[in-house]
Parts: structure tokens; C-alpha cells; sequence
């Protein structure tokens, strides 16, 4: 079972899923939302990079906790530009040393429960780590209210190729592509809130449905009804 809070690291969210079992119906489907995981999983610690397409784990696997990072957020964390993890999981020692993420581990292995120990070794890392470039709140912000890219680009006063770095090492990907995520998510809100396709489609801003449906499949990998687990 996935269960999910507010994190006391601002802009993060605390979360958990239970261990899977070979009953499951199908993998678990982890769907593009812009951001990064610090995961615990089995008394192992890893991170999630930004993903462009979904993310499945097959299988019984065991229980999972993570920190994940609002856009932009974690590659100041890490330490490591965003596009260097796109669409991959790695263990947290490929990218710090080894000594370090032993102690860590320890840490977690040794609290009241995964995710509490997670986030206090995410609340004290972030304090000692850089601050995220404050552009990136204002990119993210514009996008999820659907703004153009270039009319995002003007607004804050920067060049479209610079924007498209800047969106590269602290994305994962370019703006174009982190407005399609972000589009993707707030359809998705609002489909599983009940909305008709079609409405969820106009007030999301794609074309259509049909251009809602085409989206949905390439970047979730099912049909958007299947995806919502309607008939």
C-alpha cells in the first residue's frame, strides 16, 4: 500500500509503499512527475533520476520509502547535474563515497522506520548542500500554469538556449519535455477526480482528447482509461 506526507524538507513529500507479493496484479508502474527520489529499499539506499517515460518494477520486490524532491530540487542535493540520472536508479554510493553512504545507511537501517530515518538524513544533508537556483521555481511555476515555453523564457528575462541548460542540469530534461510532464500530471489530477475526458483535455491545454489519449499512452505506456483502471 502507497502512502505519502508532507515532508519537513520544504517542497518534498515523505512516502511509502508496502512490500509487493507475487499475487499482485501486474508491476508496479511509476508514472513521469518532473522530480527525484532518495529511496531506501531493503536496507539499501539509492536514487530515482527524472523520468520521460514510465517506470515499472516487475515483480515481488520489498517495501520502498523515499524523499522526493520538488523539480529542480535534488540535483543540488546530490550534487550531480539531472540529466546525468534521467530515466535510471543508482545507488546512492555510485555518487557519493562510499564511507559516507555506509554511515547514512546505517542511520536509516536504525530508526523507528525507513522513512523517518530517510527524511532526517535528507533535512540534514540539504542544510550543508548548495541552494537550488531560484530561477527554477519560477520555470516550474509558469509551466504548470501552461505557459509557453518561449513565453516562459521571456518572462524571466533569459535566452531559450540557456533556459534549455539550465532546465538540462536541473531537470533532467528540456523545458518542452518538463511541460509535457507537468501537463500530463494535472490531466491526471483531474481525470481521477471525475472529470471527463474531454473537459480534462480543454482545461489542461492539448488540442483534444484524442491528443490527451496519445500523450497519456506514450508517457504512462497504457491507455488512459486502463492507466485510471476504469473499464
Amino acid at each position: 500500500m502507497y502512502a505519502e506526507r508532507a515532508s519537513r524538507l520544504g517542497g518534498a513529500v515523505v512516502w511509502t509503499n508496502s512490500p509487493r507479493g507475487p499475487d499482485d496484479p501486474g508491476p508496479a508502474r511509476v508514472l513521469p512527475d518532473g522530480c527525484m527520489d532518495l529511496l531506501w529499499n531493503d536496507g539499501r539506499l539509492l536514487v530515482a533520476g527524472p523520468d520521460t517515460r514510465a517506470y515499472t518494477v516487475e515483480g515481488a520486490t520489498g517495501g520502498w520509502a523515499g524523499v522526493r524532491f520538488p523539480p529542480g530540487a535534488a540535483p543540488a542535493f546530490l550534487g550531480v547535474p539531472a540529466h546525468e540520472l534521467r530515466d535510471r536508479r543508482v545507488a546512492l554510493d555510485d555518487l557519493w563515497p562510499t564511507p559516507l553512504v555506509r554511515g547514512l545507511t546505517a542511520r536509516v537501517n536504525a530508526a523507528r522506520d525507513p522513512a523517518s530515518g530517510l527524511e532526517e538524513v535528507a533535512l540534514e544533508r540539504a542544510a550543508e548542500s548548495e541552494r537550488p537556483d531560484p530561477l527554477l521555481r519560477r520555470v516550474v511555476a509558469a509551466l504548470e500554469a501552461g505557459r509557453p515555453v518561449a513565453a516562459t523564457a521571456d518572462e524571466l528575462g533569459v535566452g531559450a538556449r540557456q533556459l534549455h541548460r539550465r532546465s538540462l542540469a536541473a531537470f533532467g530534461y528540456g523545458p518542452k519535455t518538463l511541460a509535457r510532464v507537468l501537463r500530463l500530471q494535472r490531466a491526471l489530477t483531474l481525470a481521477r477526480a471525475g472529470v471527463p475526458y474531454a473537459e480534462t483535455a480543454a482545461r489542461t491545454g492539448y488540442a483534444d482528447q484524442a491528443h490527451l489519449a496519445r500523450d497519456v499512452r506514450e508517457l504512462a505506456g497504457l491507455p488512459l482509461g486502463e492507466l485510471l483502471g476504469g473499464p
